[in-house]
């Protein structure tokens, strides 16, 4: 039971995560590395066995709702699959201290784009039929919901959003965060895919990937230190009804906190954990 407090902090981190619409791998791996004393390759596999939970209640409600562009996403898996094996593969192979440092960078990279995006505002666009930048690749897209509503709308670039899904899975292994935050800052920002498709699909391509990365991390620890593993496995007995449960906490957060502001401060927050984590493998 050395862990149960892993329980309440983690209903927290899912809750918060939830309510901006973030990753929770940004509170988990710091949190496995700095205050369990975790090593990151271990940490980096708890956090994505975590999210996996997380992400499968989410998939649930909208495959429940017909918003998933199966389509498009599988394309995008096609890329995300290997390059999250690629990347849990080359974090066994870097120390520590390195892998402590990369994932610090990481956060703070992908958090100071989500801080800068979050400041410009989404594009206002209409629920369908937006419309892809002149001269782009095009494939036409065509979802009926279960309230019987069709979207039709063209996504565009269907080569760059391939590279920057694979490359998303490849920080996914190495660092459990980045192609949720990739995925949609293309799909959405750049491409116009619907709001709810474009955020719809990244969590079917984010699962399957943070599922691929996950299976990696934990045949390597498998092979290595057995005591590792039994680690993992004691961590996710309270971390994963944890997100679970925090999971559906997050519209109260969103009903009762001021959206802009709170994802504002929770950005910052995010920025100064990346530092300390950072400053930490260098010390």
């Amino acid at each position: 039971m050395m862990h149960w407090h892993v329980l309440p902090v983690f209903v927290l981190f899912a809750a918060i995560a939830a309510a901006a619409g973030v990753g929770g791998a940004g509170f988990y791996v710091p949190f496995f590395m700095l205050v369990r004393g975790i090593a990151p390759e271990t940490a980096v596999a708890a956090a994505l066995a975590t999210e996996i939970f997380g992400f499968a209640s989410a998939l649930f409600a909208y495959a429940h709702r017909h918003w998933v562009d199966y389509r498009l996403g599988t394309t995008l898996l096609l890329g995300t699959i290997p390059a999250a094996l690629l990347g849990s593969w080359l974090a066994s192979l870097i120390e520590p201290r390195g892998l402590k440092a990369i994932v610090g960078v990481g956060l703070f990279v992908v958090t100071a784009n989500a801080l800068r995006r979050s400041a410009r505002g989404r594009p206002s666009l209409p629920a369908e039929d937006a419309h892809e930048p002149p001269g782009a690749e095009q494939e036409k897209h065509r979802l009926v919901t279960a309230d019987g509503e069709e979207i039709r709308y063209t996504v565009c670039n269907r080569t760059e959003g391939w590279l920057v899904a694979t490359l998303g899975g490849l920080f996914k292994g190495m660092i459990a965060t980045g192609i949720g935050e990739l995925d949609d800052d293309f799909l959405l920002d750049h491409c116009h895919v619907p709001s709810r498709v474009s955020v719809a699909t990244s969590v079917f391509v984010v699962l399957f990937t943070t599922l691929a990365a996950s299976v990696g991390h934990l045949v390597r620890l498998g092979l290595g230190a057995g005591h590792e593993l039994a680690t993992l496995f004691r961590l996710l007995v309270f971390s994963a009804p944890g997100v679970i449960l925090g999971g559906q906490l997050g519209p109260w957060f969103t009903e009762h906190i001021p959206p802009r502001a709170f994802e504002r401060d929770l950005h910052i927050f995010l920025l100064l954990v990346a530092a300390l984590t950072f400053a930490e493998a260098l010390l």
